[in-house]
C-alpha cells in the first residue's frame, strides 16, 4: 500500500494498475513509473538511450515489501529511476521464464540469489549488473553503497562507458546461456547406480537429530522424502525409511508446521524446524500432504495421516477460491510485523485457556520468555499422538481467537502448476484415506483449470479476476497432467485420463527437445528471451522436467504406446549426467529413475455393470504403498471396452462369475484374477 495519498486517494498511479498480478498491483501506486515486462518498456529505453532497471519478486516476499517501503516509495529514489532508467516490475510466479533467466545472471555475478531480484539491463534485454535486496542509502543496514548510490553510479557508467557495459553484457549473456543449456546427457539409462549414489549423498547430508539436511535455513524440499520411501520399498533399505520418518516427524513437531490450523510455512530459519519464515505456499502444502500420505501407507503411523489431513483441511478452509481452484500463497507479515498473526505470548494463552493453559503450554513449548522476539511459536518438544488428540478443544479456542487478528495478505491468483500439485495431493489423499470430500475438491479444481484456464487449446499460466496472464510453461502442463492422472486413479472417470493424454501430447509438441531429449521450460512459440532454459534442477517445487519424466512412464504403463517409453528414456538420458554427478539436484526425478529400476505393475479392477466400484478390492489398494504402479478400473461392458481404447492392458479383463475382480499385471502380463481383499493383498506383496 502506498504511503503517498491525499484523503485516502493515492497520489501516484503507474502502468501496473492494468495488471492482474497481486504483486504488480501492490506497486501500482508507487511514485516509480513502473512498466510491466514487454516490448513497450524496452522500446522506450532504446528511444531515450537509458538502461532498464528490472525488479522481480512475488506477493508474499518479505524483503520485497521492505525494499518497496525503503526505496520504491522514496520520492528521491523514484525520481532517479524515472529520469535515468526505464523501470520494469515482474511477478516471478507469473513469469518464471524471465525470473529464471535473470536469476541465473544474479547467481553468476554474485554467487547467490533471492528476492527481490534487482537487475540492470540494456535495451536489448542483456544484463550488465545484478543483485538482490539493496538498502536504500549508504550505511543503511550496514551497507557500504546504498541503492540510490548504485543507481546513479551505474547510470553514469552506462552513459560514459558504453563499450564497458556492452562487454559486460556480452560476457554475462554467454554465462547465462551456458548455464541454462541443460548440460550433457548420458549414454546409459540412469538406474540403480544413480539411486545408490543418491542414497549415499543423502545419508551424508542428513541431520540425524532434526531430520532434513543439516544446517539452516531448512527447506522441506531439501531432502526428497518420497524418493527415500521408494528406495526403502524397492530395496528394503532401513536407512532410507529412517531418514524419511525422522524428517516428517520433526517437521510436523516444529514451528514450521502451523500447530493450530494445519499446513506448513515456507521454511525454517533454524536447524530445528522451530522458527519459520511465516509465508505459506500452496505448492509446499500440496507436496507435503502427498508425502505424509505416502509415509502413512508405508508405516500406518496415525500422526502422518493426521498431518496430511489437517494440511488439506487448511487448504480447503483458507486457500480455496469460490470457483474451486486454489489460491497461491499467504504473506509472512501482518500488522507490519513478520509472524504477528501466528505467535503468542504466554499471558495471552493463559487468559484464553485459564486452568487448561498449563497442560497446553507444556505440550507446545510455551514459556514466558518465548522463542521468537519475546513471543512463542508453537511447537511440540515431545510428540505424543494421544496427548495431541486430547488438546483439540484448546487448539480450537486459540485458532478462533487468532481469527480476530489482522490476517496476512493472501495472493489470490490461480497458478496452473501449483493447482496441478494440489489436485494430485487431494486426489491421492482422498483415495488413500477413502475421503470423498478430498476427491471432490480435486475434481472441482481440475474442472476449473482444464476449462477456465485453457485458451485456444493452450493451458494458461495464471488466472485472476476473470483474466489469464498468458500461455503456461512446462511445469504447468506437466503438473496438471500428473494431477489428472492421479484424479483418474481416484475416480476411474475416463474423461480425466483422456484429458491427461491430450495435455501430455500438447506438452511434447510445445516443449520437447526432440534432438537431445527432455524439455524446455518455455514453449517453442513463447517470447524469445536471451536464453531458453532447459531445467536441470528441482527447487522448492519440482521442475517440470522431473514431473514430465514420471508422467511419460505412467502413460507408457497405461497405454503401452512405445512413444511414451522413448520420451521417458530420452529424458532420463538427457538428465543422466546431472543425476549421476549432482544427486541432490533432481530429487523429484529420482522418483522416475526408481520407477525404471523397479518392476512396473498395472492393476485392473473390473466390476459388474450397474454396480459401484468394489470397496472390498479398492481398500487394499488404498492402504498399500504401490510406487510405480498404475491402477485402472471400469464396469464390465461398454465402459471397459471404451477404456480399452486408451489402455490395452484392460482388454479381455472381465468379472469372475459375476463378481468384481482385480488383476495384477507386470508389463501387460496379468496373473489370474482375484475377488477377495486377502487374495489381493497377497498379490500386491
Amino acid at each position: 500500500m502506498t504511503t503517498h495519498g491525499d484523503g485516502g486517494a493515492p497520489r501516484f498511479t503507474n502502468r501496473l494498475i492494468g495488471e492482474t498480478s497481486p504483486y504488480l498491483l501492490q506497486h501500482a501506486h508507487n511514485p516509480v513509473d513502473w512498466y510491466p515486462w514487454g516490448d513497450e518498456a524496452f522500446a522506450e529505453a532504446e528511444r531515450r538511450g537509458v538502461p532498464v532497471f528490472l525488479s522481480v519478486g512475488y506477493s508474499t516476499c518479505h524483503w520485497c515489501h521492505v525494499m518497496e517501503a525503503e526505496s520504491f516509495e522514496d520520492l528521491e529514489i523514484a525520481r532517479v529511476l524515472n529520469e535515468r532508467y526505464v523501470a520494469i516490475k515482474v511477478d516471478r510466479e507469473e513469469r518464471p521464464d524471465v525470473d529464471a533467466v535473470y536469476m541465473t545472471a544474479v547467481q553468476a555475478m554474485s554467487g547467490h540469489g533471492g528476492w527481490p531480484m534487482s537487475v540492470w539491463l540494456d535495451p536489448g534485454r542483456r544484463p550488465f549488473y545484478a543483485g538482490t535486496y539493496f538498502p536504500a542509502r549508504d550505511g543503511d543496514r550496514g551497507a557500504g553503497a546504498g541503492f540510490l548510490t548504485i543507481l546513479n553510479s551505474l547510470a553514469d557508467v552506462y552513459r560514459a562507458e558504453p563499450a564497458k557495459i556492452a562487454d559486460a553484457a556480452t560476457s554475462i549473456v554467454e554465462m547465462v546461456r551456458s548455464a541454462m543449456a541443460g548440460g550433457d546427457g548420458a549414454d546409459a539409462l540412469p538406474g540403480g547406480d544413480v539411486l545408490t549414489a543418491a542414497a549415499r549423498f543423502h545419508d551424508g547430508v542428513f541431520d540425524s537429530e532434526n531430520g532434513g539436511v543439516r544446517g539452516a535455513p531448512k527447506f522441506p524440499s531439501s531432502l526428497p522424502v518420497r524418493a527415500l520411501l521408494r528406495r526403502h520399498h524397492r530395496t528394503g533399505d532401513a536407512g532410507s525409511l529412517r531418514m524419511a520418518e525422522r524428517t516428517l516427524e520433526r517437521m510436523a513437531a516444529g514451528g514450521m508446521h502451523d500447530q493450530l490450523a494445519g499446513g506448513f510455512h515456507r521454511y525454517s530459519t533454524d536447524s530445528r524446524w522451530l522458527v519459520p519464515h511465516f509465508e505459506k505456499m500452496l505448492y509446499d502444502n500440496a507436496l507435503l500432504a502427498r508425502a505424509y500420505a505416502e509415509a502413512w501407507q508405508v508405516t500406518k503411523r496415525r500422526d502422518f495421516e493426521r498431518v496430511a489431513r489437517t494440511t488439506l483441511d487448511y487448504l480447503l478452509r483458507e486457500m480455496t477460491a469460490p470457483e474451486g481452484a486454489f489460491y497461491s500463497a499467504t504473506d509472512a507479515d501482518s500488522e507490519g510485523e513478520e509472524g504477528a498473526f501466528f505467535v503468542w505470548s504466554d499471558a495471552e494463552i493463559r487468559d484464553l485457556l485459564g486452568a487448561r493453559a498449563e497442560r497446553f503450554a507444556g505440550f507446545y513449548g510455551v514459556t514466558p520468555g518465548g522463542n521468537f522476539e519475546g513471543r512463542n511459536v508453537l511447537f511440540v518438544p515431545r510428540p505424543d499422538e494421544d496427548e495431541w488428540e486430547s488438546l483439540d478443544a484448546e487448539r480450537e479456542t486459540l485458532r478462533i481467537a487468532r481469527e480476530s487478528r489482522e490476517h496476512p495478505q493472501r495472493d489470490d491468483k490461480i497458478l496452473a502448476a501449483w493447482n496441478g500439485l494440489a489436485i494430485s495431493a487431494f486426489a491421492f489423499c482422498g483415495r488413500a484415506f477413502a475421503e470423498p470430500r478430498y476427491v471432490a475438491a480435486a475434481e472441482r479444481a481440475a474442472n476449473f483449470v482444464t476449462a477456465t484456464m485453457t485458451r485456444d487449446g493452450r493451458l494458461q499460466r495464471s488466472w485472476k479476476d476473470g483474466r489469464t496472464s498468458g500461455p503456461g510453461f512446462l511445469e504447468d502442463d506437466a503438473c496438471v497432467t500428473a494431477g489428472l492422472l492421479d484424479l483418474y486413479e481416484a475416480t476411474f472417470d475416463r474423461a480425466h485420463l483422456a484429458a491427461a493424454l491430450a495435455l501430455a501430447d500438447r506438452t511434447e509438441d510445445l516443449f520437447a527437445d526432440a534432438g537431445a531429449g527432455g524439455w524446455y521450460r518455455s514453449a517453442r512459440d513463447n517470447e524469445t528471451l536471451i536464453a531458453r532454459e532447459k531445467p536441470v534442477h528441482d527447487g522448492a517445487e519440482p521442475s517440470g522436467a522431473s514431473v514430465a519424466a514420471y508422467n511419460a512412464l505412467r502413460l507408457y504403463a497405461i497405454t503401452e504406446d512405445e512413444r511414451w517409453r522413448r520420451v521417458a528414456e530420452g529424458a532420463l538420458r538427457a538428465y543422466g549426467r546431472t543425476l549421476a554427478d549432482h544427486p541432490g539436484a533432481l530429487g523429484e526425478m529420482l522418483i522416475a529413475v526408481d520407477a525404471v529400476a523397479a518392476t512396473p505393475r498395472e492393476i485392473v479392477v473390473v466390476w459388474p455393470q450397474g454396480e459401484a466400484p468394489p470397496e472390498a478390492l479398492l481398500a487394499p489398494l488404498r492402504r498399500t504403498f504401490l510406487p510405480g504402479a498404475v491402477t485402472l478400473g471400469a464396469a464390465d461392458g461398454p465402459d471397459l471396452e471404451a477404456l480399452a481404447q486408451l489402455s490395452p492392458v484392460v482388454a479381455s479383463r472381465t468379472t469372475r462369475d459375476g463378481r468384481p475382480a482385480a488383476y495384477v499385471c507386470e508389463r501387460g502380463a496379468c496373473r489370474l484374477p482375484v475377488t477377495g481383499a486377502t487374495e489381493l493383498e497377497a498379490e500386491l506383496r
